[in-house]
Formats: structure tokens, sequence, C-alpha cells
């Protein structure tokens, strides 16, 4: 019954004013349901960024850098960039607007940052590394980062499923650094979410946005403050709710807009509501 609850939730996909959308719920038990063309590749925009901060999640883990390297504009740090709170601007990489830990500015150009040390630190092309950490052990086939590292990549619903497992259930990276990842970083600082304005604060965590509080957002008023994701201008999305261990994915082919405003968030609850009705049937099963 719940299984057909998800089913339906994903379906109404359908009704949305997109060329191609695919979209899929992941559990902790790995079990995956989906909708529309798992194969077909969809620009991911900022979608890219939860990418590529486990690849630096991962280059701290192997003690390739550090979280507390000097990175960016005087006074930053990996972990500043991480959290778009190094003061660079959105797009340029040499204007700097605040010092750092002062506000949260949404910054593509510190994952650009991010990415060059990186790629210092270890010898090694970022979209290399990338594939290398991250793509590769995951079975992320179809995944390629052509340009920016705040934005540029692209990928299949399929190679986004395995990255979403490894969300709800993460196997490449330390549990700690893991929790670290989701948890807020700079505590209290405000900011902007691109399409959504300001809020007070903006939590976010280490390449992963946190719901928190805010409205309006995204996600759906049935997702919890300790959801984590990120969305994407291409009009992509990727959130998991700890608490029911289950995360969505959405790729569409339609840039994100008014369009998206009310039918993101609509449809997060219809997920929530099914995925929490599977748990709690599944509950009942082992009880």
């Amino acid at each position: 019954m719940s299984q057909d609850l998800l089913e339906k939730a994903l379906a109404t996909v359908e009704d949305w004013p997109v060329d191609n959308v695919s979209a899929a719920v992941v559990g902790a038990d790995g079990a995956v349901t989906t909708h529309g063309d798992r194969s077909r590749v969809y620009r991911l925009a900022s979608v890219t960024k939860p990418i590529v901060a486990l690849a630096a999640l991962l280059a701290v883990e192997e003690e390739a850098i550090s979280l507390d390297d000097p990175a960016g504009p005087e006074g930053s740090t990996v972990r500043h960039l991480l959290a778009h709170a190094s003061g660079l601007d959105f797009a340029d990489r040499d204007k700097v607007r605040t010092a750092p830990g002062e506000r949260r500015i949404y910054s593509s150009a510190g994952f650009e940052v991010l990415a060059d040390h990186i790629a210092e630190a270890t010898g090694i092309a970022f979209p290399e590394y990338l594939d290398e950490a991250v793509c590769q052990p995951l079975g992320m086939a179809s995944t390629v980062l052509e340009g920016s590292a705040g934005h540029g990549a692209s990928g299949s619903l399929a190679d986004l499923v395995a990255f979403a497992r490894e969300l709800v259930a993460p196997r490449l990276l330390a549990a700690a650094t893991f929790e670290e990842a989701v948890s807020e970083q700079f505590r209290g600082l405000d900011g902007l979410v691109p399409g959504y304005g300001m809020h007070k604060p903006c939590e976010w965590g280490l390449g992963f946005e946190l719901r928190g509080a805010k409205h309006p957002h995204w996600t759906g008023q049935h997702n919890s403050p300790a959801t984590f994701g990120h969305f994407g201008q291409s009009g992509t999305l990727l959130w998991v709710q700890p608490e029911i261990d289950t995360a969505l994915v959405v790729l569409t082919d339609r840039d994100f807009g008014d369009w998206a405003k009310p039918l993101w968030p609509e449809f997060s609850d219809r997920v929530v509501d099914a995925a929490t009705a599977r748990a709690s049937q599944t509950d009942a099963l082992r009880g």
C-alpha cells in the first residue's frame, strides 16, 4: 500500500510543465522507486555542489587537504568555502563582498576556488579527482564535470540515485565526517537562498543546504528542519530527510523559475507522507 503511495506521488511529475522529468525516492533499505528515464543525462547545475563537497570531504579524510587549510580570500578556509561563508561573490572569484564568517553569501565561485585547492594539493586535475573519488566508487558512470565545480556537472537519474544512497547510508565517508557535513557551520549567519530571498539565519553545512526553519523554501512543509540537500537552476533537486532515511531526486530539462515554486514543495510533501507511511508499515511488520 505504501509503495503504491510512493509510485502515485512520483507519477504526479507528469503534470509538470516540463518536456522531460525523471524522479526517484531512495530508502535506507536500498529500495528505490523511480519514474521516468533513468539513463537520460541532465544538466545538474548547483546539484553539482554536494557531489563536489563529497569529493572535498574524502580529500580531507585522505589528509590531502584540511578543513582548516587557508583557501580563498584572506582569512578564509576550506570550511568557509564549503559553507558559503568565505565572503566571495556569487560568480566572481576575484570579488570579495565581506570578511570570512560574517555573512552567508552563496558562491559558485567559492567551489571553483575549492576545486583548484584540491587539484593543487593532490596533483590531480579536479574533474579527474571527482571521478576517481566519487563517481567510480558509486558507479556514477554518466556523471561528468565539464565546467564550473559550482554548477558544471551533468548526470543521469541512475547516477543521482547512487549518490543519494550514499547520503542516506554513507559508505565512503566516516560517520563523524558525514555528521559534520550536515551540521550547521558558522552558526547564526544570515544569507540568501537563490530564488527564495533572505533567511535569518540561513543554515548551511559543508556543501549541503540545511532546511532549518526557512520559509518560503523549495522543500515541503512536511520536510523536517534536519532535511539537507540542494537544488539547481536547471530544474533539479535533491533532498534527504534523515528521520525517515529517505532521499528524493528530481531532474528536469526546464530551468528553475516561478513554475517550480509551488510544485516542488507540494511534491516534496506528497513524497514525505508516502515515505513516512512506508516506514510505519515496515516498523509494524518488524514488530
